[in-house]
Order: C-alpha cells, then structure tokens, then sequence
C-alpha cells in the first residue's frame, strides 16, 4: 500500500464522491489500488474528507495579494470594482539579538493583506522591502549593524512615485501607501501631496495613511491592559516581538529576549522589554493598526467602501536610537 501511496501522491484528483464513510476519488491514470475497483477509483477513510476539504477550501478563497493572481484576474477583480490598491513598505533593518531583521516586511505583508480584504474592493501590492534606514557611509543608526539595507530618501520617493504612476495607468483610483517603519513615513506624504496636486480633478487620489503607523490607539490599549512595559513602542520591544511572534514565530529567539534599554542600543540594537511578549497581544496590536488604516482610508476615499461578494476561480538621520 506504500507504494499505492507514492503513486497516488503524483496524480490529479478529477473528481470525488461520497458514500458510506468512504470517500471516493476519481484519478487519472486509471489504477486499480488496494481496496478499489477497476475504474481508477480508490476508497479513502472518510477521516481524510476533512484534510480535502480544508485544501479545496482554501484553493477556492480568493485572494486579495496582487502577486497572487494572473493579469486576467487582476483585471477580472477591477472590472468588479476593485480599484483600490494598497501599496506597502517594509524595512530591512536590524531587531537587536532576538528579532530577525524581516520584522517589518513579515508584518505589512500580513496586514496589507487583512488591509485589503476588509475594504473588499481593494488590492495589496507586493512588499517594497528597501526603505531610508541612515547614512549609509559613514553608517549611522540602523545601518551601523550587519544586515540592514537602506536607501535615499529621494530614491523611495521616486519608486513610490512610480507604482503609484503605474497603479494609475492601469485604472485604480484608489492609493494608499502604508508604511510599517519610521522612514516610510515622510516620503509618502510628500509623494502623496504631490500626485493629488497634479491629478486633482481626474478621479484619482492617493492617501498617505500614517494612522497605521501613528500607533495611538496600539499603546492606549497596552496601558489599559496594565502590561507592565514601560515604552512598548520602543525599538525591538513589546510591540515588536509581539508583532512578529503573530505573524512569523520563527523570526523570534526566544532564549535572547530580554528587557532591554535605551542604553543597550549602541552595541545590541534594541531598546525595548521584549519579555512580555506574545502571539496573542500581537494579533490584538496588528487589528488595531489593520482597523485605524481601514477607517483612514474609508474616511478619505470618501465613505465606506463596498465588499465583493464573488470569489475568483523617522529614518535615523543623527545617529540617535531610530523610531520603529
């Protein structure tokens, strides 16, 4: 039956039916297996409907992450009225000993994405992964320590620039730019300010939406937890750890979190307490963002936007300790 198992493994479920506690699949080739008959059908445990229909499931569920779909699709999901794009950044950066330096990328990937299925008639953009980290020589802030990437202020802008000219050639109306670091924050405003001013009148608009990163409502409900953290938001923190453990656990070393300090940054690169984290405080946290960029957007776009219905087949500049 091992090899029965191999061999099925490498073919294509055509079709499936169920009966008697067994479900039955349909192959091709046709086989004629242990327990089955002669027309390629093989008898499965019905224990094994549950693990099918959780993949069929899950093929079926529409996607809202643009690099997801084929241009076809990408057109068919617009023709239904999905014409917002949102346009993520990340960061490649150093998290101190406990936090791998994917934090910001791992995080705006996830909440883009939840970003977008809320609005419903909306699109996440792949990640822009390279953002202002410092000076790059002589390195300062985030820059100092190996791994991170960084780039001009002016050079960001320009690629912000250019999806947001290529999101609108190709008919969305709507651009958010949402940015999970410090250094995303200034060159989306300026971006954002300078296209609404050249397509003003032409039904298009571009939304900087710095209530994601602005984290107000994120450290009132840390306080009114009675956490005891003194600064979540801190630099590889509670907040960030916490983030992280959400959305990739493995980008956190447990036996390396520790509480540290703004004096520990110069040689670690984190300034935080990150042993209170957890998974479960950071999937509260991401809501929390998720729902404040929801609302700036809907607030902006002009009112709520409708849900589809039809599934398809700062940057450190001086050397000092860098926000988040």
């Amino acid at each position: 039956m091992t090899g029965q198992r191999n061999k099925l493994s490498s073919l294509s479920v055509v079709q499936s039916t169920g009966y008697s506690g067994y479900l039955v699949i349909r192959v091709i080739p046709a086989c004629n297996p242990c327990g089955g008959g002669h027309d390629g059908r093989m008898r499965i445990p019905a224990a094994a409907v549950i693990l099918l229909a959780s993949v069929s499931s899950a093929a079926a569920a529409p996607s809202f992450y643009l690099e997801d779909l084929t241009w076809p699709e990408v057109k068919a999901r617009m023709e239904r009225g999905a014409r917002t794009i949102i346009v993520p950044s990340g960061g490649t950066e150093q998290n101190g000993p406990a936090i791998a330096i994917g934090k910001h990328n791992w995080i705006v990937q996830y909440t883009s994405g939840e970003i977008a299925r809320e609005l419903g008639d909306a699109l996440a953009a792949p990640v822009i992964a390279y953002v202002p980290e410092g000076n790059i020589s002589p390195p300062e802030g985030h820059m100092r320590f190996p791994g991170t990437i960084s780039v001009s202020g002016d050079d960001y802008a320009r690629i912000l620039e250019d999806a947001a000219r290529s999101f609108r050639q190709e008919g969305f109306t709507t651009i958010c730019f949402i940015g999970d670091h410090g250094g995303d924050q200034k060159p989306q405003r300026q971006v954002a300010e300078t296209l609404n001013e050249e397509w003003a009148g032409q039904g298009v608009k571009v939304i900087a939406v710095g209530d994601y990163y602005a984290g107000k409502s994120s450290d009132a409900w840390v306080k009114a937890q009675r956490i005891p953290v003194k600064d979540p938001e801190a630099h590889a923190g509670f907040m960030d750890a916490s983030e992280v453990m959400a959305v990739r656990p493995g980008g956190v070393r447990p036996a390396l979190l520790k509480p540290y300090t703004p004096q520990d940054y110069a040689a670690l690169g984190a300034e935080g307490d990150e042993t209170r984290a957890a998974a479960a405080y950071g999937k509260t946290l991401l809501s929390l963002r998720i729902k404040a960029a929801v609302d700036q957007i809907r607030r902006v776009a002009g009112g709520k936007i409708p849900a589809l219905n039809q599934p398809d087949t700062a940057p450190p500049g001086n050397g000092g300790v860098p926000a988040r």
